[in-house]
């Protein structure tokens, strides 16, 4: 209950700063009403090319997530248990943590153009995350309780679904909560320069061209909502399988 009560205190105080800097601004163009808003979020859920811009940019989120989840994890697993992978793959990952991701956006619309580049540029900062956390699941394992299954058990695949899996699975659920974070901010900046048809990317910038500056906050909240709800779905799986 104070959790809540001091949440929507937070959102409240929020709104309030948005509501004094209007009217001490008092200039629609540089920062648009809170009511203008909220016309131009009802004006986008009721759009059908913008309901099939967010449609489509989720499902690219989707994919390219998917695709991260499926490599990481694999190979997550194989340089936990291989410590020569590890070492090999340990150049890689560091570059994809380090490179500016305006860097990677250019050179990828130059190889690929605007078509592909989202789901590239989304799965290369994905990646790493997911990779990671498997490898630091798996180095933190119980080795007394690995110790006692393999005194009992040899398969590798019956051990990975009961045993290793439920203990490494906190850190893959972290690792989602991580990427769909950093991958939707990702992948609309990435639509944004590409201007990718049917994105949410391309909408941003077609607001800020025709400086419909209310929109371009409207999307700018649709978006944290975006982020908050697959947040809140997954914490809500965690707890259910705990």
């Amino acid at each position: 209950m104070k959790k809540t009560i001091w949440m929507t205190s937070s959102i409240f105080t929020l709104f309030l700063i948005w509501v004094i800097a209007y009217e001490a601004i008092n200039h629609p163009i540089i920062l648009p009403s809170p009511i203008s808003v909220l016309n131009a979020m009802i004006g986008i859920f009721t759009h059908q090319d913008t309901l099939h811009a967010i449609l489509m940019t989720c499902l690219r989120l989707i994919v390219a997530i998917a695709l991260s989840s499926i490599l990481g994890i694999a190979l997550g697993v194989l340089s936990g248990f291989k410590h020569q992978i590890a070492i090999f793959l340990k150049p890689y990952v560091t570059i994809l943590r380090t490179i500016p991701v305006i860097s990677i956006v250019v050179i990828l619309l130059i190889l690929f153009g605007f078509n592909y580049t989202p789901y590239i540029i989304t799965f290369l900062m994905v990646f790493p995350i997911i990779y990671s956390s498997v490898l630091e699941g798996i180095h933190q394992m119980d080795h007394e309780l690995l110790d006692v299954y393999h005194l009992e058990e040899h398969d590798f695949k019956l051990g990975l679904k009961l045993v290793y899996f439920p203990m490494i699975k906190k850190y893959i659920l972290l690792s989602f909560l991580q990427s769909f974070g950093l991958g939707i901010k990702v992948l609309v900046m990435a639509e944004f320069l590409s201007q990718t048809k049917y994105s949410i990317g391309n909408q941003i910038f077609l607001a800020k061209v025709n400086l419909t500056y209310d929109k371009v906050f409207a999307w700018t909240i649709i978006l944290i909502l975006l982020s908050v709800l697959i947040e809140y779905v997954i914490h809500r799986y965690q707890k259910g399988t705990e």
